[in-house]
């Protein structure tokens, strides 16, 4: 997976991870607050979510702690890292700005 990630994260546009857990209740609101930043944004980004009980080493990489947290790459570079929930309008100027 980390490959597969590595060629994920090497991309034009920028790439927002959420990286979630199944369990975490927060995570459920970050994830309805994602599908409307998605509408927003259309194809300047993409946003893809990564479990953190699935693919602990990815998220041991990126130095993730705590869930929701969110990342955004950009020609394989983090040019954002945050935990916590984030709101629709934030997410979507933040990826306009980086797209």
């Amino acid at each position: 997976m980390s490959q597969k990630f590595k060629e994920l994260i090497d991309s034009e546009r920028p790439v927002l991870i959420d990286f979630f857990a199944t369990w975490c209740g927060p995570c459920k609101v970050q994830s309805s607050v994602l599908n409307t930043v998605k509408e927003n944004i259309g194809d300047l980004a993409r946003i893809v979510k990564i479990d953190i009980d699935q693919f602990p080493s990815i998220a041991a990489e990126y130095g993730v702690r705590g869930v929701p947290t969110l990342a955004v790459f950009k020609k394989s570079e983090m040019l954002y890292k945050e935990s916590g929930v984030h709101d629709v309008n934030r997410l979507t100027e933040l990826l306009k700005s980086f797209a």
